[in-house]
């Protein structure tokens, strides 16, 4: 029997990269995914495409989870359509990255507003089926840069330093409901995005990295499966980081 055989999960932020890594081996695994994407929506359908040829359910929706009503929107949409949400995978993110002497307002609240308040927005909304049901999976997307700092993105780095204290504050509060709630920090995690960098910055951060490489979609996906199956029914509050011993 598959990992995730006939759950429902809903993924936000997964047009590309990490989240498209994780709506992919959900399918495969056979959880039927709900996903959103905001801007790329030519990606998203073409995921819905391709998730569909597993056999599953799929359907995007493009939603701001930065956007306290349209989460609750997209989730009535999400139980409406699927029935329940048994896993939920707060993804969504952007940078803003700048020093602090030139960081404007505007770029921290943005980040702030992607990264933070949308895992507040979600987890909120996914509440109600999941304590009607009493049990569930929550996985928040921090950061290496979340629990150690990062020169220049003082805001990215308060926004996955706050994800991990709402987690443990989350598991905390719905623990005895049977919901479970959970975080990963991803190092180096190598994508479309780091494939424009410099090869020789890349290769840099490679040789710093214990395992010498940076990271793939797969290898977070495979963590978050972890986390979304029973696999890990007596895990919660915890940060699993994903860095090829970049924090050791």
């Amino acid at each position: 029997m598959k990992l995730l055989e006939g759950k429902i999960a809903l993924i936000t932020g997964a047009s590309r990269g990490i989240g498209r890594g994780v709506a992919i081996k959900f399918a495969e695994q056979g959880a039927n995914v709900a996903f959103t994407y905001l801007s790329s929506v030519e990606k998203g359908q073409e995921l819905e495409r391709e998730l569909q040829a597993f056999g599953v359910k799929a359907k995007g929706y493009r939603s701001d989870a930065a956007d306290f009503k349209a989460a609750e929107e997209l989730v009535n949409s999400v139980v409406s359509d699927f029935g329940t949400v048994d896993i939920l995978v707060n993804n969504a993110g952007i940078t803003r990255d700048a020093l602090l002497m030139r960081m404007s307002e505007q770029q921290w609240d943005e980040v702030i507003n992607a990264n933070l308040k949308s895992v507040f927005n979600l987890t909120k909304a996914v509440q109600k089926p999941m304590l009607k049901q009493r049990k569930g999976s929550i996985i928040n997307m921090s950061s290496v840069v979340g629990v150690k700092g990062n020169a220049g993105q003082s805001n990215y780095a308060a926004s996955k330093a706050g994800i991990i204290g709402f987690t443990k504050s989350v598991a905390l509060e719905l623990g005895s409901r049977n919901i479970r709630s959970n975080v990963i920090a991803p190092g180096f995690i190598e994508t479309e995005m780091t494939a424009a960098l410099d090869a020789k910055v890349v290769e840099g951060w490679r040789e710093n990295i214990p395992l010498k490489r940076g990271g793939t979609p797969e290898d977070i996906a495979n963590a978050t499966i972890f986390l979304a199956s029973d696999m890990s029914a007596y895990i919660t509050g915890q940060v699993i980081n994903v860095c090829g011993g970049m924090l050791t």
